[in-house]
């Protein structure tokens, strides 16, 4: 069916990432910053997830009239088609805060229920990181890709199949006790590496992934808008994607190469 072709919904989270992380770069307020971060100030980085995710949800409906759209700074709206948009405006708000540059638009078109977010499955996405250019992209069958202005070139993960030779992305939560816990399950882990690098953008860290810049990554408490469009991108690059049991959810997502998505689990499953 034609609002099941997977090229052309990737070419539509392409396009509307594009738009979006210009927007939320072009269009940052020049009183922004740390200095701000407990004061009335702190809305804005809210009013700029909501900017752009309302320019995400607009070019979607002109474009997409009849799909769905699951987003994180707005309610969601269930389409006629059966793709979902899962869609994170700005992914790594900490980072756009302090201008440290990775975060990113996630976008991505999903089959399934979405009254059942944690079973929706990719098949098409984009995940733009407007400060680099770099636009991680793909749709199932198709492969991954990274386009840099006219450059494209596919991704592939890493080969390396020794952990401790592996260089190990993770993230951790909001919360003090949450980080607490995900710090312990690091620290077991943490001699088995190579080292760990900790970018503070899920969809970021699942492209290096697909990307080979990282070889394999673990975080627990991740939603749906932070991986759909990196997981497929995984997937896409030759990896894995998984969670405790079969498919990622909020409790974990592990993906990487299968050899070393195997031993973290190992390891990390049986300390979480």
């Amino acid at each position: 069916m034609a609002s099941h072709d997977a090229a052309a919904l990737e070419q539509v989270a392409r396009d509307v990432a594009v738009l979006a992380g210009r927007l939320i770069v072009q269009e940052r307020p020049a009183g922004l910053g740390v200095a701000q971060t407990k004061t009335s100030l702190t809305d804005v980085v809210t009013e700029m997830d909501r900017r752009s995710e309302r320019l995400i949800r607009d070019e979607l409906a002109h474009r997409r009239p009849d799909d769905g759209v699951l987003g994180e700074e707005g309610t969601s709206d269930a389409g006629s088609s059966g793709i979902t948009w899962v869609v994170d405006p700005i992914d790594g708000t900490v980072n756009y805060l302090y201008e440290i540059p990775a975060y990113a638009v996630s976008i991505a078109a999903c089959t399934g229920d979405i009254s059942r977010p944690e079973e929706l499955v990719p098949v098409a996405g984009a995940v733009y990181n407007p400060v680099t250019d770099e636009l991680f992209h793909g749709h199932r069958g198709g492969g991954a890709h990274l386009s840099i202005g006219l450059r494209q070139q596919p991704l592939s993960v890493s080969g390396t199949k020794d952990l401790g030779m592996a260089l190990l992305g993770t993230g951790f939560g909001y919360e003090a006790a949450k980080r607490e816990r995900q710090g312990a399950v690091l620290a077991e882990l943490i001699g088995d590496v190579r080292d760990v690098r900790r970018i503070g953008s899920a969809a970021l860290d699942l492209c290096s992934i697909a990307a080979g810049r990282l070889d394999v990554y673990f975080e627990s408490g991740l939603n749906p808008w932070d991986r759909a469009a990196g997981q497929l991108l995984v997937r896409e690059a030759g990896g894995v994607v998984r969670g405790a049991h079969q498919e990622p959810d909020k409790h974990m997502v592990i993906a990487g190469p299968a050899g070393l998505v195997e031993q973290v689990a190992l390891r990390v499953l049986a300390d979480g």
